[in-house]
């Protein structure tokens, strides 16, 4: 997997001014920013999920490993 390194973003930064302007620049950066935010809150929300998902099934198949054992 390619990794991206200082100067990678150091182009993109600059072709991001220049294509919008070093005061929508600003704007721009935030809004990205709440999205990558978004992004990451509606992840953890579906990991969680899944997670409480697993720990229900492992629940169950403790209950029914209980009743055939008695």
């Amino acid at each position: 997997m390619p990794t991206i390194g200082w100067f990678e973003i150091l182009i993109v930064v600059a072709i991001a001014i220049v294509v919008l302007g070093p005061k929508d620049f600003p704007i721009m950066l935030k809004k990205v920013g709440s999205w990558i935010g978004s992004a990451k809150r509606y992840i953890n929300n579906v990991q969680n999920e899944v997670s409480n998902i697993n720990i229900e099934e492992d629940e169950i198949k403790e209950k029914k490993e209980e009743k055939s054992n008695d």
